[in-house]
């Protein structure tokens, strides 16, 4: 089988479209498509700082590798950021890969801890939280978002780039549509342009087996131990039901990410929430107080 760009032998196959290629044309192909969506979207702009989310895993060090060779022949300059839930065990291997990557790539990285800015590690947000019908993925992602956010403000960054790939766009459209929070779908249009602080990803049109692929044939070092909490949400199944589609359906993925981009625009126009200020820690929300000081403080009222 040989390569449909060269004269080398494939060694990947894309089922969706029937492309075969070599290691190397693969690997430009998933930079190729990363530049094209950082285009088409508006998200990185002429001297912009961009702050790279990096978690340890395969979506965020192939990120951070691209975005990395792209900032040296463009104008604008990145720096790496991890968040340390304080997950005993998992999370100290994953700073290890991504400090150790970093120092290669010779990008800076700074660590922020949810136990430096909310008080609190996620294990003990999760003994303090009043029923497990609030999921440790809900508590984490929130803390998570805010963590990012004040990361980012803290470097000064203009951009926050994260290594969420289609899947991950699927699988919460999905959730949000199973736990009837449609408003929600209208903040999933890639092109954030217009906000004050831009959150941007890169591989929002990649396939996360793509992604897995380009870390392995690169030799990306990546956490391969997956989040002790992980299963504690309906994420997985959703996943799994979306990848056995994709098995007997090649190319489903592809037309339900453009469903939901069409679905976006019209919830986005249809059901505007209007932004106000958070009370409590002055972010933009879309009531009096927002979710993360209102999940922080429920979950200290239990401490005391």
């Amino acid at each position: 089988m040989i390569c449909d760009s060269c004269e080398n032998p494939a060694v990947y196959t894309r089922k969706y479209s029937g492309q075969k290629l070599c290691s190397t044309c693969f690997s430009n192909s998933i930079v190729r498509k990363t530049a094209k969506t950082i285009s088409k979207y508006n998200m990185i702009k002429h001297n912009d700082l961009v702050a790279v989310a990096v978690s340890g895993g395969k979506d965020s060090l192939a990120l951070l590798k691209i975005i990395n060779e792209m900032a040296s022949t463009h104008s604008f300059k990145i720096k790496a950021i991890t968040i340390d839930e304080g997950i005993p065990g998992y999370r100290n291997e994953a700073l290890e890969i991504v400090e150790k990557f970093c120092a290669e790539l010779n990008v800076e990285h700074k660590v922020y801890s949810y136990k430096d800015l909310f008080e609190l590690t996620l294990d003990e947000a999760l003994d303090l939280r009043e029923n497990e019908k609030t999921s440790s993925c809900s508590i984490c992602g929130t803390l998570r978002r805010r963590a990012i956010d004040y990361a980012a403000k803290d470097i000064d960054a203009d951009v926050i780039a994260t290594g969420h790939n289609l899947d991950d766009t699927l699988q919460t459209f999905v959730i949000n549509m199973l736990s009837g929070d449609t408003t929600k779908i209208g903040w999933m249009d890639p092109d954030t342009s217009s906000n004050s602080l831009r959150k941007i990803k890169p591989f929002c049109e990649i396939y996360e087996s793509e992604i897995v692929f380009y870390a392995f044939t690169n030799d990306i070092p990546f956490q391969s131990e997956p989040c002790p909490h992980m299963n504690e949400g309906i994420r997985t199944e959703i996943r799994e039901f979306l990848n056995s589609l994709e098995t007997k359906h090649s190319g489903v993925k592809n037309n339900l990410y453009q469903s939901i981009l069409k679905v976006s625009q019209i919830v986005k126009t249809t059901n505007p929430k209007e932004k106000t200020v958070c009370e409590k820690c002055g972010t933009e929300c879309t009531g009096n107080i927002c979710s993360v000081c209102n999940m922080v403080l429920k979950l200290k009222e239990n401490q005391t």
